[in-house]
């Protein structure tokens, strides 16, 4: 679709960018959350969010790297509003940190970002032992997500507007172990494939946003959760890989893995890949599109793509696997 253009009912396409999406949209008054908010897409999402008037925490693993890009924004958004805080999705500590500091801020949230991620790493383990792809794309985000959760209930009641859960997933979640989560094997060295560990996070992104709608719909809570798919985008999530030029080619349709072995083939493929991988900014769109726009108010549990509602996998839509998923994230994330 993205080849040609071609808009959804949105109105949008996968070459809409996140000023696009947003344009007109008054975010005043909105405080957001971005994980991983120094780099690709997530900054990005961050530089629109505060264009638009929202005030934006960034939540990096590097501080350092975060102030970078806030004085950056500064430079083109001097009336930025935004705040840089420590958090390191790989580590329960860390996130129980980051969640305490700013719960003493005393900031309400209104929009929760869970952007970050790791992609395909050679097999390790996080500082909690549990393999880090798993540990920081899906466990990070839910025990972050649990911990602010009254904060963004509190923020819903009190401001009479819907507070919005939104987990940045991947088309890659189609590409997972045969089990989709492999419950008994999380660790298993042994059968580890970097790219199924990849899709088997990115499903659990999904599942984790409908099993929180579903919470919610049931507590009668005024906050939505979604998942989305940025679209085939080059960032640094890729610098575990070495193919076509250090790079993974996450399509619109498929995962492709493609080894070169000339300069022409070379050529050729970074001609090709014009045309169908989106630059930051229209990766951003479909993050900042379900944050906040206004034809998305009331609509939770959906798996978004090029800034229009899509369709995961039979296994991103699993009720029973959601709940099961839940349950085994909150014993991994019990306090010990």
């Amino acid at each position: 679709m993205w080849l040609f253009g071609l808009k959804g009912a949105s109105g949008f396409s996968a070459s809409s960018t996140a000023e696009e999406v947003t344009q007109g949209i008054d975010a005043t008054g909105l405080t957001a959350i971005v994980t991983g908010a120094s780099s690709g897409i997530g900054a990005e999402t961050t530089r629109v969010l505060a264009m638009r008037g929202a005030h934006v925490v960034m939540a990096v693993r590097n501080v350092k790297s975060g102030e970078e890009v806030k004085e950056s924004i500064l430079k083109d958004i001097p009336r930025a509003k935004l705040d840089v805080m420590e958090l390191d999705l790989g580590s329960m500590e860390s996130v129980r940190k980051f969640a305490s500091e700013y719960n003493s801020t005393g900031y309400p949230l209104n929009i929760l970002i869970n952007n970050a991620g790791v992609m395909a790493p050679p097999f390790m383990l996080s500082q909690d032992n549990i393999e880090l792809q798993f540990a920081t794309n899906h466990l990070g985000h839910f025990l972050l997500t649990n911990l602010l959760l009254q904060n963004l209930k509190n923020t819903a009641q009190a401001s009479h507007k819907e507070g919005r859960i939104v987990n940045v997933s991947s088309l890659g979640h189609r590409f997972t172990y045969r089990e989709g989560i492999r419950f008994d094997k999380i660790n298993d060295k042994d059968s580890y494939t970097a790219i199924l560990a990849y899709g088997q996070s990115k499903l659990a992104n999904i599942l984790h946003a409908n099993e929180l709608a579903r919470h919610f719909k049931e507590e009668g809570a005024e906050i939505t959760a979604n998942s989305l798919h940025p679209g085939s985008i080059t960032t640094n999530l890729l610098r575990h890989q070495s193919l076509v030029e250090g790079k993974i080619l996450k399509s619109s349709t498929r995962v492709v893995l493609i080894v070169l072995m000339t300069s022409h083939e070379i050529c050729l493929v970074n001609w090709i890949g014009k045309y169908f991988i989106k630059n930051i900014p229209q990766g951003a769109a479909t993050t900042c599109y379900v944050a906040l726009h206004p034809q998305v108010k009331g609509i939770t549990g959906e798996y978004f793509s090029d800034s229009n509602i899509s369709a995961s996998t039979s296994q991103g839509t699993d009720a029973e696997l959601a709940k099961k998923l839940w349950d085994f994230s909150l014993n991994l994330t019990k306090p010990q």
